[in-house]
């Protein structure tokens, strides 16, 4: 089973003017993505507006990021939806186009016990063959429902493809006990970008980052120089990545993503609604920032 690794990007979903699914700029944001030596795609995420699509929308960037994507990187869809049978429908349409595994996030808005958490991964679990590997996805400040340690080794222990999990909260002891599930043979990827060079130095696998997905080239460098033993350049290059994410609002508004990639000379076209693209003058202000930020450190805007 393929588990996630490296720098783990979270795509937006391009939106066209008729508000429909760009399928032409997910497949161009897809290629811009692996042509700057990503080692995972993650589409239709937090960071892909996912419940802000539907089932068949969502379908279809799946199919096109595992189309383009042709092999080149590691794929994982992720499924999780607001009802269970939605997402067993996505989860089992993922492994059916051929992607390489699926992350689930916790049921949201309703407060769930940590029995009805169990028994809601158990049932995606169990909807897939026993070697399709799934991740986990803790996003407590969003969904409502934190997956707590104990909850998650119980979890593990009847659901074999259960390999792994995201975490998209800033807090290390939670990572570092994560760690210790399945003893040590547990996958844990950081959600925080900021975070990515302390997840690893503790035995984290990588980061799932939605900044990666306008800028991947610091995030890069930062894996590479990290599994070279080069913690020097590592460490100058989380500073640099730090610094993308400050300016892109550390993924808190995804129009930043959007205006960013546009000037990059990719198309990620408009938000959802009730989600707005930023005003044209901040816009402005967040790419001459950019630039500048790429130029300090030799990397081409386009």
């Amino acid at each position: 089973m393929k588990k996630l690794f490296g720098v783990i990007t979270a795509m937006v979903t391009p939106f066209d003017d008729n508000d429909k699914v760009d399928v032409k700029a997910v497949a161009q944001l897809t290629d811009y993505l692996i042509q700057r030596k990503v080692h995972c795609l993650y589409p239709t995420g937090t960071t892909g507006e996912m419940f802000l699509m539907s089932v068949d929308e969502r379908k279809k960037v799946a199919e096109t990021v595992v189309k383009t994507a042709a092999g080149r990187a590691v794929v994982y869809i992720h499924t999780g939806a607001m009802t269970l049978k939605d997402t067993i429908e996505l989860s089992r349409h993922a492994k059916d186009i051929g992607a390489d595994g699926v992350g689930v996030v916790t049921p949201a808005y309703f407060g769930v016990n940590d029995r009805e958490m169990a028994e809601y991964y158990e049932a995606v679990s169990k909807s897939l063959p026993a070697d399709y590997p799934v991740y986990l996805y803790g996003i407590p400040q969003c969904a409502a429902n934190d997956l707590k340690t104990d909850v998650v080794k119980g979890i593990v222990a009847r659901c074999p493809n259960i390999v792994g999990i995201k975490y998209s909260y800033s807090d290390m002891l939670r990572v570092s006990e994560y760690l210790q599930v399945k003893n040590g043979d547990f996958s844990v990827v950081v959600g925080t970008d900021r975070l990515f060079l302390p997840g690893l130095s503790i035995g984290c696998d990588g980061t799932v980052s939605g900044i990666s997905c306008v800028v991947p080239e610091p995030f890069v460098a930062v894996y590479e120089a990290f599994k070279k033993g080069d913690f020097a350049t590592a460490r100058k290059m989380q500073r640099a990545a730090y610094g993308f994410c400050e300016l892109l609002r550390n993924g808190s508004n995804m129009g930043y993503f959007k205006a960013a990639l546009k000037f990059r000379g990719v198309d990620a076209g408009h938000m959802r609604r009730p989600l707005m693209d930023i005003p044209a003058a901040e816009a402005a202000e967040l790419t001459q920032k950019l630039e500048a930020q790429l130029k300090e450190l030799s990397i081409p805007v386009r």
